[in-house]
């Protein structure tokens, strides 16, 4: 568990869904840097575990949104703190 919530884009991604659900074009742009396959199996591996809803709206094209669970909201707080950490002391960091 802690290999995917300390995941660089696992835990990007949690935060990116902490404002309401996104649809998946709006994820990747929000989290530069990620291939829309690294996003892919990120949001699959999250979906899985329960910490995200994905959820298919039928229209053309199909519109797809994630959205964080009860589950993905809670553990949405502590990765924040460390984002936040993360922030503050990058510059010390080798």
């Amino acid at each position: 568990m802690l290999d995917l919530l300390a995941n660089k884009w696992s835990a990007l991604a949690i935060g990116a869904m902490e404002e309401g659900p996104q649809r998946f074009g709006a994820l990747q742009r929000r989290l530069e840097g990620v291939s829309p396959k690294v996003l892919t199996s990120t949001l699959r591996r999250l979906e899985e575990k329960g910490f995200v809803d994905r959820t298919i709206y039928p229209a053309v094209p199909l519109h797809v949104e994630y959205a964080l669970t009860d589950l993905g909201r809670s553990v949405a707080q502590p990765l924040g703190q460390l984002r936040l950490w993360v922030e503050d002391h990058i510059d010390e960091i080798d």
